[in-house]
């Protein structure tokens, strides 16, 4: 039996334009910002040769049979192998899945990862990354989430496509940062991808931000423009209004991760306990609160 183990940080996107017209999913993808976060998913993958192929996914300890994006990622490898396996996946998922979080899109990279070294495949890093990629564009789970966790850091992705396609610019940021997010519930990213209206808002307030962010690439800027995304595309709930209008009296700018009905906001950790007041008094049953460093390193192996 061969295993191995990876990570992918998590990652929360401020703001984003839609680019999935070319017909090639390596092309597809988001322009936008966003930044990767310490919690993320870990991988164990192990395989041994079998008389017939069986595959078995657990996320968090339980089995599970609804894990497109993994499936998807397992197909395409078991596909260059030659020989039957059985191949055991276990998910250790410390961010909220379905909450914007980056979770689909850190479980298929960091799959990718894996099952590309426990077979001995060769490819190279973002050859892995981009199975995971199409993966995450073909699911509908995700446009640029892959090649975000790829690289980590803060980024502007400034051109569309998988990993070794799609660009992106880091902005400077120190580890005297920190994400404080608050989780309410979650939003189908697939959901909104299909709705055209929707889409359009999202287009149009998308684009105009990232060359905005381009001229003034600064964790503060970030902020500030992932807040003007939110209000103008109109997913804001009455719940988060309430948190982050309380957070705007207390000096905190705040938005919501794409897509998912949290609060979160980029700042300094002497700045962390005073959000954090905020964000209890707001939580209710069920409702989960993150703090996480900045992740500079990317998906890995470990």
């Amino acid at each position: 039996m061969r295993v191995v183990t990876t990570f992918s940080p998590g990652h929360i996107t401020g703001f984003f334009q839609i680019c999935d017209q070319p017909m090639d999913p390596l092309l597809k993808g988001s322009r936008g910002a966003g930044v990767s976060i310490t919690h993320g998913v870990t991988t164990r993958v192990s395989v041994k040769k079998s008389p017939k192929t069986f595959v078995k996914i657990e996320i968090n300890g339980n089995i599970t049979e609804s894990a497109e994006v993994s499936e998807h990622v397992i197909k395409t490898f078991l596909s260059r192998v030659e020989g039957n396996y059985i191949v055991s996946v276990e998910h250790n998922v410390k961010i909220p899945i379905g909450s914007g979080y980056g979770a689909s899109g850190a479980g298929a990279l960091s799959l990718a990862l894996a099952l590309n070294k426990v077979f001995d495949l060769g490819l190279t890093r973002i050859e892995a990354a981009q199975v995971a990629h199409i993966a995450e564009v073909k699911c509908k789970t995700g446009l640029g989430t892959v090649i975000a966790e790829t690289y980590g850091g803060l980024e502007i992705r400034m051109k569309p496509g998988a990993p070794g396609i799609g660009e992106i610019k880091n902005i400077h940021l120190t580890d005297e940062y920190a994400i404080v997010c608050l989780n309410f519930d979650s939003i189908s990213t697939k959901e909104v991808l299909i709705n055209e209206k929707l889409s359009q808002k999202i287009n149009k307030a998308g684009e105009k931000l990232v060359y905005e962010l381009l001229t003034q690439p600064t964790p503060n800027m970030f902020m500030k423009f992932s807040r003007k995304f939110a209000e103008q595309v109109g997913l804001i709930s009455e719940r988060m209004w309430k948190t982050l209008r309380e957070a705007d009296r207390k000096g905190f700018t705040c938005s919501m991760p794409m897509l998912g009905e949290s609060v979160f906001s980029l700042i300094k950790r002497d700045a962390v306990e005073e959000l954090l007041k905020i964000f209890h008094k707001h939580a209710l049953s069920g409702h989960s609160i993150i703090v996480a460093g900045i992740d500079f390193k990317g998906a890995r192996i470990l």
